[in-house]
């Protein structure tokens, strides 16, 4: 997108942000919870307060931890409206976009194609689908390990359509898995969940619809953050993952396995070691780094930034990159001595849906 397209773009949606905003963002917020979603304790403590480092769009948000199940969540949490006010134009390109993604396609090539075989050493799958697959990435890399599998793909965006253009997949369902899974019930013997599991209002619900989706002796594939890493409590509100206000839940690694099992799977493989990002400390300098610098021009500010505002950013993100480069390279070379030490920041599951 050219400069002067984006700010035409900007401008047209910025009348329609300021209506919205007017009207405050405490209305995003449903009323607090007094006890965890998980267990229902109500032993509950606040894990960090923040506000949207990625956008900066108004509004703050806080993260409590269960005192008994250790499941995270956000409280009070966003409701529908909010989420779609929070997840709207994200990485659309505007100067304000995600700084590091750890959770787009572009970040793990090797991860994901190593994923691709850890299911694939249990059974070479007719039918697969890959659950908030965007456009597709996922399934033309799985295609080079499994070439037999059929892959279909599921997300509520306009992406998944172009995944099925580009011929990543034989067929996008538009939608939400809780939706669809009645539709889609018994049809798949492979299913991916990468990372979607914290942006889901209701996380046991999506199990079980991927419980109903899958066929007996199917399996379910899931990665996601792990609240456990060492980096979520030593770089606090800058860790990526808790990635605020988009990621509703953190599900502790036995909180999931359990719950998998009540609903009949099978556990077969638990890794927190492979799948995790190297991100942790690049990612966390981008994000304090870009709260730092002269905001974008972006529609949910309330004036134009000035040709001078930009100048600046532009200058201090060139001058940043260096910075941003050595923490990257601390991330790779650190990797190998750290997820042998607790910060591994993403846990790898793989159930088998057992037989009624």
């Amino acid at each position: 997108m050219t400069t002067d397209a984006a700010a035409q773009q900007v401008a047209a949606r910025r009348p329609a942000y300021l209506a919205e905003l007017a009207q405050g963002t405490e209305r995003f917020h449903e009323p607090r919870r007094t006890d965890c979603p998980w267990c229902g304790s109500e032993r509950l403590r606040v894990r960090l307060r923040t506000t949207d480092l990625i956008q900066r769009k108004p509004g703050s948000f806080t993260v409590v931890r269960c005192g008994d199940c250790a499941h995270s969540f956000q409280n009070p949490r966003l409701t529908p409206e909010g989420l779609d006010f929070y997840r709207r134009d994200f990485g659309d390109g505007f100067d304000g976009r995600e700084p590091v993604s750890p959770f787009g396609a572009g970040s793990g090539t090797k991860r994901r194609l190593a994923a691709a075989r850890a299911l694939a050493a249990f059974d070479e799958p007719e039918c697969w689908l890959d659950v908030d697959t965007g456009a597709a990435h996922f399934p033309a890399l799985a295609k080079q390990v499994l070439p037999y599998t059929s892959f279909d793909g599921l997300d509520r965006r306009a992406g998944v359509e172009k995944g099925v253009r580009c011929g990543r997949i034989e067929e996008g369902h538009r939608g939400s898995l809780t939706e669809l899974a009645e539709r889609l019930a018994g049809r798949y013997d492979a299913m991916s969940m990468f990372h979607s599991l914290p942006r889901s209002p209701d996380p046991r619900a999506e199990l079980r619809a991927a419980q109903a989706v899958l066929r007996p002796g199917g399996h379910l594939l899931i990665e996601a953050p792990d609240p456990e890493c060492r980096y979520a409590g030593l770089l606090g509100k800058w860790w990526a993952f808790y990635h605020q206000p988009r990621h509703l839940h953190l599900v502790p690694l036995a909180n999931l396995c359990a719950e998998l099992t009540e609903l009949g799977f099978t556990v077969v493989a638990v890794e927190r070691r492979a799948p995790h990002v190297p991100v942790d400390l690049s990612a966390a300098v981008a994000l304090f780094l870009n709260c730092r610098m002269p905001g974008p021009d972006v529609p949910w500010r309330a004036r134009p930034a000035t040709p001078l505002q930009l100048r600046l950013r532009r200058a201090a993100r060139t001058a940043s990159v260096p910075l941003v480069a050595l923490a990257r390279t601390l991330d790779t070379l650190l990797a190998p001595l750290l997820t042998r030490t607790g910060f591994a920041n993403t846990y790898r599951v793989i159930a088998r849906r057992d037989a009624p």
